[in-house]
Formats: structure tokens, sequence, C-alpha cells
């Protein structure tokens, strides 16, 4: 069981990412569209022009719900978000692994799954 402090703490994160969840930009999102009036989509960012944060010797990227990720380190502190963040990423492995059981695939693409699934985090700004 957690302590009553504990319990507010996770209460007030879970209120924070879901109002930063709720007015993230939308375009985040989704692919470039073409504008009237050009022939061809905006053109990505470059890797290089983006902004990153060294995290433990890896390279994080800023996304958009690194502000949330920022608050709740600032809430919750670093170690029982990195907690946290452990248990999520554990949960959403074995939903993989269920699914690519479920499905028959190989293991080769399950594997390839969870990598899609930490690099498109890192993208949103989750691992920052």
């Amino acid at each position: 069981r957690y302590s009553v402090v504990e319990q507010i703490k996770m209460k007030v994160a879970a209120v924070l990412f879901a109002l930063v969840a709720l007015f993230a930009s939308a375009a985040a999102f989704v692919a470039p569209v073409a504008r009237p009036g050009l022939s061809r989509p905006a053109a990505p960012v470059s890797r290089q022009a983006r902004t990153v944060v060294h995290m433990g010797g890896k390279v994080a990227q800023v996304g958009p719900f690194s502000p949330a990720v920022y608050l709740a380190k600032f809430i919750l502190g670093e170690k029982e978000l990195n907690k946290i963040r452990g248990k999520v990423i554990s949960l959403h492995s074995q939903v993989i692994t269920y699914h690519c059981n479920w499905a028959g695939t190989q293991l080769r693409t399950r594997n390839r799954l969870i990598k899609f699934a930490k690099t498109n985090g890192d993208r949103l700004g989750f691992l920052v």
C-alpha cells in the first residue's frame, strides 16, 4: 500500500499527464500535409536541429510529452519516476509479447515491435 502522500503525488501526476496530453499539439502526431500553394509537404526538421537532452550517456529527444515528464520528475522525484516508467515499459512489452504470441508472429517481429515502441516513446518525449 502507498501512504497518503504518495497517493496524492500519484493522483497529481496522473492529472498533469492527462492535461498535457489533452493540450498537446495534435500536429505532433500526424505526418506533414501539403499546404495550399506548395507542391510538396513541409520538409522535416533535420536530426541535428532537434533539441536533445543527454540522459545517462544516451541522447533523449524532447517531444510533446516532455513537459509532463519534467513535471512528474519534479513532483515524484527521479527515482520514483524511473520506477513507474520501468513498470509501464514492462507492462507494454508484456502486451506486445501477448499480442505476438496470439497472432503467431516470430520472435524477431516481437523484438522489432518492442524496439519500435521504444523509439516512438523517445520521439514523443517520454524518455527525457
